[in-house]
């Protein structure tokens, strides 16, 4: 991935081939509002939105502000991203440091400012003024500044200037009227020259400027800030006026880090966030199930609030780990350990984070809370999270910001956080510290209304012990489970075990193991029982078919007998018959014997 002074090298030699005569490539440098009035965008992550667009083209703009607030930056920043982005050429001329100070001191931005100038898009004077060569008599003659300054802009065709700073100009002068006629003068002609003019100028004591003259002249006017509040610094923007548009009125926090300013717009946070029905897992597989079988909605905001102790981070971690099993990326934010220290303890539950770490799917960002103000805070998480581009972000905990800021000024800071983070369609957890001991009372930040899921952690204390449980308070937009679960972190990871209710209500720990090797022998006695009752039913089973048998043996044999009987008693009636018929035929009867009956010789019957 190509850094800021090289994507500015890059544009520079393709600008070479063809300066001056395409710009067809480029970005529209001028934005036309629906009034008419046009603007320069100034390339300031955030400044442009605040602005409605950027500077009022063609005109000057004041940015004011103490020692170390960023004036000088911005101002460089306004040239070098109108050189780079928008093909406007732009000259500096500065009236303090030489160019090659400022070349240096910008590079720590990433600025490449030698690039610029060989490719001419960037022309930097430094106009030394010594005090010993002022006369305050009669009118202040700007024409050899007019002369210089004209020549530099005509030399690469200008389309921005810089002068840093304003009062080196007039630092002998204490005839406010002759000032004032030379601003004039000087406003004048960079109008009629039609380049939009940034010109910085230092703090008084009561007005804007040291001068007090600088802001009334100037079209639009921007206010820096750098204050110092409980020990931990913030710089803050504010756009004092803006002749013709309309503009952000509030105090913005902004930052200076390795790659220049950034400002978060608050007040662009509406409700219009990124809504979706995809459920992603939460990595404890039982917890899937209380939350409707899926798991969170993607893009929610989930909250997850107990006492020390309860297992935050470790739920957190292994939503984490879940996400970069997927193949997403997961941000985490830590206030209170280092990502060492969190992936060492992690391993105790089975959870190897150092793997996602290498591969780049996971990132760790820690810092102690009072290292910047809340604003800071604010705005650098925001600027990380646009660089990673997370599909999950972790803040673990909120709570350790109570040091950084008012609970009034934690909830707005939070709530801009979690709004900017569902219009990106992030998935949020962040977890936060009870310090009363009750699974109720949020939280000190107290954004439990703003949150869609909000899970409670707590200790149930009960026979001399200790142990963890979970519930969910609520999840919007899914039916929920409303039981209080125990869980326990080993090797495996994190468990949820089953309700277990005795006399005195939910058991846990020992008492639920206690119950459940009660269970367990009462198993055992009925399985007993059973089987028992199983062989006495089969022994019933057997003696009713012996009798059953020796039933069918008997019966068999006296049909056997009485079956001889009638078979013996048909053999001798044949024995009887035919003796008879021998008889008689021995007797020489003349009666013919038809069973008991005798038919004589002359056809009758005979008894």
């Amino acid at each position: 991935m190509f850094n800021f002074a090289q994507r500015q090298r890059a544009i520079v030699n393709s600008l070479r081939k063809r300066y001056a005569t395409d710009w067809s490539s480029m970005k529209n440098a001028a934005v036309t509002t629906s009034k008419g009035l046009r603007k320069a965008p100034t390339g300031i992550r955030g400044l442009d939105e605040i602005t409605g667009g950027g500077l009022p083209h063609g005109r000057p703009t004041l940015v004011c502000g103490g020692t170390g607030c960023g004036k000088t930056l911005l101002a460089m920043e306004f040239l070098v991203h109108g050189a780079s982005e928008y093909g406007e050429p732009g000259v500096f001329m500065a009236f303090e440091e030489t160019a090659e100070e400022l070349t240096a001191n910008v590079s720590s931005f990433g600025f490449d400012l030698k690039a610029l100038i060989e490719g001419k898009l960037l022309f930097i004077d430094h106009v030394e003024i010594e005090r010993y060569a002022f006369a305050e008599t009669g009118e202040y003659d700007l024409e050899g500044l007019f002369l210089r300054l004209g020549d530099a802009i005509d030399r690469i065709k200008a389309k921005r200037v810089v002068l840093d700073t304003i009062e080196t100009l007039f630092a002998r002068m204490t005839n406010q009227a002759i000032v004032r006629e030379a601003l004039h003068r000087l406003f004048r002609w960079l109008k009629n020259k039609g380049v939009t003019v940034i010109i910085t100028g230092e703090r008084g004591e009561g007005p804007l400027t040291r001068n007090g003259l600088e802001e009334y002249v100037s079209d639009c006017v921007i206010s820096l800030d750098h204050r110092v509040l409980d020990q931990s610094t913030t710089r803050r923007l504010r756009v004092v006026k803006y002749r013709g548009a309309m503009h952000g009125t509030n105090e913005y926090p902004f930052l200076i880090d390795k790659d220049g300013i950034s400002i978060w717009p608050v007040t662009s946070v509406q409700l219009k966030d990124w809504t979706s029905k995809e459920r992603i897992p939460t990595g404890i597989e039982r917890l899937d199930a209380m939350l409707g079988g899926a798991g969170y909605y993607r893009g929610s905001s989930i909250l997850l609030s107990g006492m020390a102790g309860t297992g935050k981070t470790s739920v957190g971690t292994t939503f984490a780990d879940a996400t970069c099993r997927r193949g997403e990326r997961c941000q985490f934010f830590s206030f209170e350990e280092s990502p060492s220290q969190i992936v060492r303890n992690m391993s105790s539950i089975g959870l190897d984070l150092q793997q996602w770490v290498k591969k780049g799917r996971l990132r760790f960002q820690t810092v102690r809370p009072f290292y910047f103000g809340l604003e800071m805070h604010l705005a650098r998480t925001i600027r990380l999270v646009t660089e990673f581009d997370p599909q999950v972000v972790i803040v673990d905990q909120m709570s350790g910001l109570e040091t950084t800021g008012t609970p009034l000024e934690l909830k707005a800071a939070m709530m801009r956080l979690i709004d900017f983070l569902k219009m990106k369609g992030i998935t949020a957890m962040y977890t936060d510290l009870n310090t009363d001991g009750s699974s109720l009372a949020l939280t000190d930040t107290a954004i439990s209304s703003l949150v869609d899921t909000w899970l409670i952690l707590r200790d149930l204390e009960f026979n001399g012990e200790r142990n963890r449980c979970l519930h969910i308070l609520k999840s919007r937009g899914m039916a929920h489970s409303n039981q209080v679960r125990e869980f326990t972190m080993s090797e495996r990871g994190i468990e949820l075990k089953d309700v277990y209710i005795g006399p005195n209500g939910m058991l846990t720990g020992s008492a639920r193991m206690a119950q459940e090797a009660r269970e367990r022998a009462l198993q055992v006695s009925r399985n007993e029982e059973i089987e028992l009752r199983q062989l006495d039913l089969k022994h019933k089973h057997d003696l009713l078919e012996g009798r059953i048998a020796a039933l069918h043996a008997e019966f068999s044999a006296e049909e056997s007998i009485i079956e001889r009987i009638i078979q013996h008693d048909k053999q001798h009636e044949q024995t009887l018959g035919l003796d008879e018929t021998r008889m008689g035929r021995s007797r020489k009867q003349d009666a013919v014997k038809t069973g008991h009956n005798l038919i004589g010789k002359n056809g009758h019957k005979t008894a």
